[in-house]
């Protein structure tokens, strides 16, 4: 078991929150005295850890990957000495002695279409098995509405401690963006909630110390229903500029020009532009979740369940417009050469969890391409039996290809000469649009 040098477990150790019950959290919290576990170092867990070592606290983070947890310690080694400690481990037994647990693991679907929680399940048997007086933990993970009283409560009360009162449960949705240069977990207002008054006290106290703006909510349900919808509300928009510019193709109309037109207004109107598809973890996984909750009280998302629809379309729609490039300059879309430009599920960032460009890619294997990729950011890939490493962006590999398709735009590919070398290209993104050509051919 890891644990935090004595000089650095302030105030003694032990269980601080325990000996402020009386009082609240806050005592301890800034004292820097409360000892935090991330249960998870993804790419929720490991930011937040880092969030609260950089406000002072000493915080371990529980994963399963050993050589993650290889990595967060050497590369950890020292850099806080004047803030914060951070240190990681596969064992939960540090729970024993912290006073907070942030839950962070990730949440999927599984083949029925439905949720996933098996990991939060594990995670949550895990903590009830070593939950002591005192503690707080909070929920970070994407659920449904309704899966912290629901689901994760009942497992914690089978520890015999009674919440609100021996401990304190809180929901607090993640709402971090990869590669966001703009708004970190400082400058994003934080949602917060308890499952009862003294939870939402407690999970208030705890956020304040690392964010900027923290924003209580009367129930977990509202936490819960609110993160769903921040990322409904992004699905929903972006179908509707794919579908219409699905429309506008069949009509010659310049949909990224009407985009940009439309976005002069100042008021009424968010700018959304269509794509290959949607990836990334939460907004094509978020709308099954609602779908599936909603279903439970006889009812049905069908506008949700449309956008979901319509994006899940545009890979296809891709692979599609790839055949009618290939077939203008007189090749069969089996035995041409592609190179597929960004696996990433958006730019800038190494992410691939449910990129469209592996369904792409597969689809033009499936139909006899010979496909290879270049990303910056992802060097190798693994994929339904498709295993392959990032090519060069050379020359040759750019004038061997039959056709370059854009998926990703990373902000660092050299867009001019991809142009230029290129015999053939089409553009998902519109990455191109200050170099016309007859060999570009636009979504």
């Amino acid at each position: 078991m890891i644990r935090l040098s004595q000089s650095r477990r302030r105030n003694g150790g032990g269980n601080n929150l325990a000996e402020v019950i009386t009082t609240g959290i806050e005592p301890s919290l800034k004292d820097n005295a409360a000892y935090i576990t991330a249960v998870e170092l993804g790419h929720v867990g490991h930011p937040l850890a880092e969030r609260f070592v950089a406000a002072g606290f000493d915080t371990v983070g529980i994963d399963t990957d050993a050589t993650r947890v290889d990595e967060v310690n050497n590369y950890n080694s020292g850099a806080y000495s004047a803030k914060g400690e951070l240190v990681a481990s596969k064992d939960y037994d540090v729970i024993n002695s912290c006073e907070v647990v942030c839950v962070c693991v990730p949440t999927g679907i599984d083949l029925h279409l439905q949720p996933d929680l098996s990991h939060i399940r594990a995670a949550t048997q895990q903590i009830a098995q070593r939950l002591h007086a005192g503690q707080l933990v909070v929920v970070e993970s994407t659920v449904f509405p309704g899966a912290t009283e629901e689901f994760i409560l009942p497992i914690l009360s089978k520890s015999g401690l009674s919440v609100g009162r021996d401990y304190y449960l809180g929901y607090s949705p993640n709402r971090i963006d990869p590669g966001n240069k703009r708004h970190d977990l400082s400058t994003i207002p934080k949602l917060v909630s308890g499952v009862t008054d003294a939870c939402q006290t407690m999970t208030v106290a705890l956020y304040t110390q690392i964010a900027n703006k923290v924003i209580p909510v009367s129930t977990t349900q509202v936490a819960e229903m609110a993160k769903l919808l921040e990322n409904m509300f992004r699905n929903v928009n972006i179908a509707l500029v794919n579908e219409l510019a699905l429309f506008c193709e069949q009509s010659g109309i310049n949909i990224w020009e009407v985009i940009e037109a439309a976005a002069t207004k100042p008021f009424g109107f968010m700018k959304f532009t269509p794509g290959p598809g949607v990836g990334g973890h939460c907004i094509p996984v978020d709308p099954l979740y609602l779908s599936w909750c909603a279903r439970k009280w006889g009812f049905q998302i069908r506008f949700v369940e449309l956008a979901s629809s319509i994006n899940s379309r545009m890979p296809e729609h891709v692979v599609n417009k790839v055949v009618k490039a290939l077939n203008a300059v007189g090749k069969p879309v089996k035995g041409s050469a592609i190179l597929v430009l960004g696996v990433a599920y958006k730019p800038n960032v190494g992410d691939t969890r449910h990129s469209p460009a592996f369904l792409i890619m597969e689809r033009l294997r499936a139909l006899g391409a010979e496909v290879v990729y270049n990303d910056p950011y992802v060097p190798s890939i693994s994929y339904k039996g498709l295993a392959l490493e990032s090519v060069a962006l050379d020359k040759e590999v750019l004038q061997g290809a039959d056709c370059v398709l854009l998926v990703t735009n990373h902000g660092d590919y050299p867009y001019e000469r991809i142009a230029n070398q290129a015999k053939l290209i089409v553009d998902t993104r519109n990455a191109f649009a200050d170099y016309p050509g007859p060999h570009i051919h636009h979504l």
